[in-house]
């Protein structure tokens, strides 16, 4: 056999076992919130350490992905979500849409970041927490001070320079409106929020635009999460990241696998791998509070005691009175909401 022709024999060989490597692989449906700059990295680490699997995403809002899901309750399309907010996966459990699993390793996690049933119907990998981005240069040029608190938010100084999301479409928003529900007491919290209303610029239908926009310069003050915040200092924005004096509203990021699911062994695994401790330094790299003890370190541009100013969270609260909360949030507020795209 001459050179080329033992080439093209070691090329047919190596494409017969690559036909036979993508024939063995299940492929996942994954509905997610994920920040859609993850969404790629998290992919591929999982299908290094899981070759036998392709990740298919599905991605969009937690408020939009959480309809799309209860929708389809009675013909699922998803196999797995991951990356989607804790009281929502809530509320797909009381639908009995959820199949309990308790992923390998799961009682090594913080138990807060795990579903109370045994086994759980979802497991948390990580935690983003509200946060103002606040930006200095424009705020200096308006001659405005830097608030320290919710309640801060309601002076007459900030009168349209502050923007916040819809907590209908996001899932940012919505802790935000549960957190000051559950800080301040209902009459109190309603209150505080007709106030806020008066200097909201517009809602918006994603959890992290509003940093994204303090940090361009078009607002003073987005109503965000810690981890756009850091992501917009890192790239030179002239933003300061602020934690309210009160303490942050938060939510967890969550797996669950669908009930129903056909390829029910690939789904088990995906959630084997996402509450591992290799997927958990994966999160670590954009935010600071994980599910796996002794995992987080530092991350640039955010303070060290993050957790301390994470309140106590009653998810189940948040979940059950989910849509009453949005109801009576959209009578209210949702003439200022931006169109939706």
């Amino acid at each position: 056999m001459n050179f080329t022709k033992s080439s093209l024999a070691i090329a047919a060989f190596a494409s017969v076992l690559s036909a036979g490597v993508a024939s063995a692989q299940t492929e996942l449906t994954v509905y997610t919130s994920f920040e859609a700059v993850d969404l790629e990295r998290y992919r591929e680490t999982f299908e290094k350490a899981n070759p036998d699997i392709k990740i298919n995403w599905v991605r969009d809002s937690t408020g939009v992905m959480t309809a799309k899901l209860l929708a389809e309750k009675n013909n699922p399309q998803a196999d797995v979500v991951w990356g989607v907010a804790a009281t929502s996966l809530l509320m797909l459990k009381s639908e009995d849409m959820l199949e309990p699993y308790a992923p390998k390793g799961v009682e090594k996690l913080d138990p807060k970041f795990v579903d109370k049933d045994n086994p759980p119907s979802w497991v948390a990998m990580d935690a983003y927490v509200a946060a103002l981005c606040y930006n200095t240069v424009e705020a200096e040029k308006l001659g405005l001070t830097p608030p320290k608190s919710w309640k801060d938010l309601t002076k007459p100084e900030y009168k349209g320079h502050v923007i916040m999301p819809n907590p209908s479409s996001s899932g940012t928003g919505f802790l935000d409106v549960s957190a000051w529900l559950q800080m301040f007491g209902e009459e109190e919290a309603w209150a505080f929020m007709d106030g806020l209303h008066e200097n909201i610029a517009r809602y918006t239908h994603s959890g992290s635009k509003p940093c994204k926009l303090a940090a361009s310069g078009e607002t003073v003050i987005g109503v965000s999460f810690e981890f756009p915040g850091a992501q917009a200092k890192e790239k030179g924005a002239p933003i300061d990241i602020i934690f309210p004096e009160e303490g942050s509203g938060w939510e967890a990021e969550a797996g669950a696998i669908i009930a129903g699911t056909p390829k029910l062994e690939a789904a088990q695994k995906l959630l084997d791998w996402a509450i591992s401790r290799e997927a958990n330094e994966m999160y670590n790299v954009g935010y600071a509070v994980v599910a796996y003890p002794g995992v987080a370190k530092p991350v640039k541009h955010l303070p060290d005691d993050i957790p301390s100013k994470m309140i106590e969270n009653d998810f189940e609260w948040a979940a059950n009175n989910r849509l009453r909360i949005l109801e009576e949030w959209t009578k209210r507020y949702d003439s200022k909401s931006e169109p939706k795209e």
